[in-house]
């Protein structure tokens, strides 16, 4: 007999089923005792009747591994309208060790670190898992908008000789006595990848050596990257990038709605055009210094505040951030070159995606490094492709973990993180 998941009893009511998952939960009443089994598609009910089947019920810890043969009838009041009657129950695998949290309870009252410690069991609980389904969607629906737009999907080292930006926060290694690093991006490789398929994409992990040890850092996380060719400016690029956001939540939307009414999510929607502001504008509206460099996470809160009552957008562009805040890769606004043709989008007040248009000619790659006192030598192999014939090109960077955190309202990122890597976390 083939199994079936709990999510497909409905259609099998009078038939004899298998399922096979995990003890979610016993209630032990005095006449019967139900059985509550947990799989991948949600909890089935089990009633159990017969002394013999109780009595191996009563021995199961939740979390047990267990195979049930039974017959699906009607029961309003049942997960889905049905349950399952006149049971066999057999175990799979020894009696399980109970976590230190009960993972039937709507919420995990256990701390975040406490979670984090025992991630292996504390994902199985709805509202974690949860989360990754949503990042599953995400992550299929930004691979699909890109697919559909003729973008080829790439993948690049990990380990690179040289760091993308000038050799800060970067993990280094010994690599068979050679000095080597973690890649903190795919940025160098994804832009000579434009130079053979013009629009490229890339899913995988960066590291990022920071000693931040706040609710939005991790040491390590999911980058969902773009490149595309012959952009007229960074306009070009924002236009991709509000699709894919756009793709990435009709994915979820379509694939993952279980998971968000679990959460008790709504998919915000994503403007035709995103509202966007300058940096110097971004900080007039939110308050700050006109000679501040950057935006703080108060800027971005107050701007994300500023589009919601203004525009009734989640979402808000900032362009045009000072050229002395971003890499040396990045190209000047012509008109204003203090400034870049770059952006950060702000997803309910907080930076979400680095984008912007790069520079693409070797003569300004060499004064670009220059003005900066950075040396050739340790990206002679990236910088001299740009002598061989590159287009103007674009491209950002999107933090899966922190999309998903900001989309659900989880309030550290690590909650939506499968096994963090942070300043203090190498384990599990």
């Amino acid at each position: 007999m083939q199994r079936i998941l709990s999510a497909q009893l409905p259609t099998h009511v009078g038939a004899t089923v298998r399922l096979a998952g995990w003890v979610h939960r016993r209630r032990l009443l005095k006449s019967v005792a139900f059985l509550i089994v947990r799989d991948a598609a949600g909890l089935a009910q089990v009633v159990v009747a017969a002394p013999a089947v109780r009595a191996q019920v009563e021995a199961l810890p939740e979390e047990t591994v267990v195979e049930v043969v039974g017959t699906v009838v009607v029961n309003p009041t049942a997960p889905a309208g049905v349950e399952v009657v006149e049971p066999e129950v057999r175990p799979l695998g020894p009696p399980a060790v109970p976590p230190p949290f009960d993972l039937y309870r709507p919420v995990l009252t256990a701390s975040l670190p406490t979670q984090l410690d025992h991630a292996p069991t504390a994902l199985r609980h709805p509202t974690r898992s949860a989360a990754l389904r949503i990042s599953a969607a995400a992550v299929s629906g930004f691979r699909a908008t890109l697919d559909a737009r003729r973008f080829v999907e790439v993948h690049t080292p990990k380990v690179v000789g040289s760091s993308t930006e000038s050799g800060a926060n970067v993990f280094a290694l010994d690599w068979f006595g050679r000095p080597a690093y973690l890649a903190q991006s795919p940025q160098f490789y994804k832009q000579l990848m434009v130079g053979v398929f013009e629009r490229v994409y890339e899913v995988g992990p960066v590291f990022r050596a920071e000693p931040h040890d706040t609710v939005r850092h991790l040491a390590q996380y999911t980058s969902l990257d773009v490149e595309l060719g012959f952009v007229t400016d960074h306009r070009d690029v924002m236009a991709v990038l509000r699709d894919t956001v756009a793709g990435m939540l009709a994915a979820v939307a379509d694939r993952a709605g279980a998971a968000l009414d679990t959460l008790g999510v709504t998919v915000p929607p994503v403007p035709v055009e995103i509202p966007a502001v300058h940096f110097t504008d971004a900080l007039t509206i939110a308050g700050a210094p006109a000679d501040e460099p950057d935006l703080a996470p108060a800027h971005e809160r107050a701007l994300g505040e500023w589009a919601r009552a203004e525009h009734g957008s989640d979402f808000l562009f900032v362009t045009g951030y000072p050229m002395a805040k971003r890499p040396f890769y990045t190209h000047p606004d012509p008109a204003r070159p203090a400034y870049s043709n770059g952006f950060d989008l702000l997803f309910r007040g907080m930076e979400l995606v680095t984008g912007g248009q790069r520079l693409h000619r070797h003569a300004d790659y060499l004064a670009a490094l220059a003005a900066r006192g950075e040396p050739v030598e340790p990206y002679a192999g990236y910088v001299d492709a740009f002598r061989h014939g590159m287009p103007p090109h674009g491209g950002f960077a999107i933090g899966l973990e922190r999309f998903v955190a900001r989309l659900t309202g989880a309030a550290n990122v690590r909650e939506v993180t499968a096994f963090p890597r942070d300043l203090h976390r190498l384990t599990p």
